[in-house]
């Protein structure tokens, strides 16, 4: 009997070994991606990160909730390839920007426009994606003369009375532990849809029905998680942000404004999208039918109407 405790023993240490090993090594890779692609300047809030991509009229590229200035590369990385010079910060608390004490998104607003100073940019289009909405709302309200239009992708709306976090204390736990986080992205293919419909408010059946490219993309959005401990701190604010219902002068808002959104997301941002295009003096939503928050199989067209969008604001 004691052989055989010992001989357990033994493989669960060994099978421990090596499941740290393969976690060690995939952080170590998260860690290397976002090295030397990064700047970092100092706000009268603190150390602003950001990342430049393309050349062409300048698009400020808010990235949202678990993100970092690389989630604003990946989701908006194709206008650098469109003529446009892509600006991608990352907001306070995620990745190497630091997190004031009494931290708000005016503050994050007003950082963006020091960062666009320190560039040398007058004005910009400004692409605000999920929990990224709310700053740069408030970025075309606080700064109006600086900003050219605004798109919203999938604009997050505020959790209902109670709500701690979207998916509960599984989810939570994911951004307190990178192990964890590695774990549940280890899961995926064992439970397909299971961090989709999770993290991502997006169906396994609209994963499974997009083109292999669309299901890539999701896919990196997905492994773009790690490291979560250096976004922790930015997502508990997001938290916070969604579960504090701050009313926004949208009136004061005279950039035209085009939020996009899905009916499927889980997170119900096509509500959210309706209501800032219906409140903005110059709003435009469009809603598809699936897609979910990922917007997944939706990204072509989705790039089409910004496009189109912001091409026609050059130089306004």
């Amino acid at each position: 009997m004691n052989r055989t405790l010992l001989v357990v023993l033994v493989i669960l240490i060994l099978a421990g070994s090596g499941i740290y090993a393969l976690f060690a090594r995939d952080l170590s890779d998260a860690r290397a991606r976002l090295t030397g692609h990064s700047k970092t300047m100092q706000t009268s809030f603190g150390t602003l990160e950001y990342a430049v991509a393309g050349e062409g009229d300048p698009v400020l590229a808010i990235h949202g909730a678990a993100g970092g200035f690389d989630q604003g590369l990946d989701m908006t990385g194709a206008l650098a390839k469109r003529g446009y010079k892509l600006i991608a910060p990352s907001r306070f608390g995620y990745l190497r920007s630091s997190m004031p004490a009494g931290l708000t998104t005016a503050m994050q607003a007003d950082a963006y426009a020091q960062l666009l100073d320190s560039l040398g940019i007058d004005k910009t289009v400004v692409v605000g994606i999920s929990a990224g909405a709310w700053s740069s709302l408030q970025f075309a309200i606080r700064h109006p003369e600086r900003c050219r239009a605004l798109v919203l992708l999938v604009p997050a709306d505020y959790l209902p009375k109670g709500t701690a976090i979207h998916g509960g204390p599984l989810v939570g736990a994911m951004f307190h532990s990178d192990f964890v986080a590695w774990a549940m992205l280890k899961l995926t293919p064992i439970m397909p849809g299971a961090m989709t419909e999770m993290m991502l408010g997006t169906d396994a059946e609209v994963i499974n029905a997009a083109s292999p490219e669309e299901k890539a993309r999701v896919n990196q959005v997905l492994e773009h998680l790690l490291p979560v401990s250096a976004r922790s701190k930015g997502m508990q604010f997001d938290v916070k942000t969604a579960a504090t219902r701050e009313p926004y002068a949208l009136e004061k808002i005279s950039c035209p404004v085009l939020a996009i959104s899905a009916e499927d997301d889980a997170f119900g941002t096509a509500t959210r999208a309706r209501y800032i295009a219906a409140y903005v003096p110059n709003g435009k939503a469009i809603i598809y039918p699936t897609g979910g928050h990922a917007l997944a199989g939706r990204y072509g067209q989705v790039l089409r109407e910004i496009v189109e969008f912001i091409g026609t604001r050059r130089g306004n």
